[in-house]
């Protein structure tokens, strides 16, 4: 996985979890209600719910007044954990994938600045929190206003 380009799903994945953290742990949410205040397409979120799920970010409660919730405290859940559920581990160059590969190996001090960028980024996410994102400045906010959207239609 090239960690310097984030792909969409990984994107749409924080943000699903994001759009969770802002609830009480308790609450189920329907896969429609996030696709439709996320402006996502049911299937897309649908394939990211399940891949979260199955890493035991989100837990899923099927049939009549079912829906997702995080599995665990918004405080307990990194954006490092949704990054490496949605893509495994963090690799900016494919020499780190295969660094027998490369004629110049673990002596190449080009190598050497990948792995360290790739431990620079895997701390950073480590250190972000969904509890603090959904408490972010301004996050509150736009979700209230989301949620009277909903409320209305």
């Amino acid at each position: 996985m090239n960690m310097l380009d984030i792909d969409r799903q990984t994107d749409y994945a924080a943000r699903i979890v994001l759009h969770l953290a802002s609830h009480d742990l308790d609450d189920l949410v329907s896969i429609t209600k996030i696709a439709s205040s996320r402006k996502l397409p049911i299937p897309f979120v649908r394939r990211i719910v399940s891949r979260l799920a199955l890493s035991g970010i989100l837990r899923t409660v099927r049939g009549v007044g079912g829906g997702i919730a995080l599995a665990r405290s918004p405080s307990q859940i990194t954006m490092f954990d949704v990054v490496t559920a949605m893509n495994g581990p963090t690799c900016p160059s494919p020499c780190l994938e295969n660094p027998e590969g490369c004629p110049f190996g673990k002596s190449c001090p080009v190598q050497g600045v990948w792995a360290k960028s790739g431990q620079v980024l895997d701390t950073y996410f480590r250190s972000v929190r969904f509890a603090d994102l959904a408490n972010a400045p301004g996050h509150s906010k736009a979700h209230q206003e989301i949620a009277k959207r909903e409320a209305n239609h």
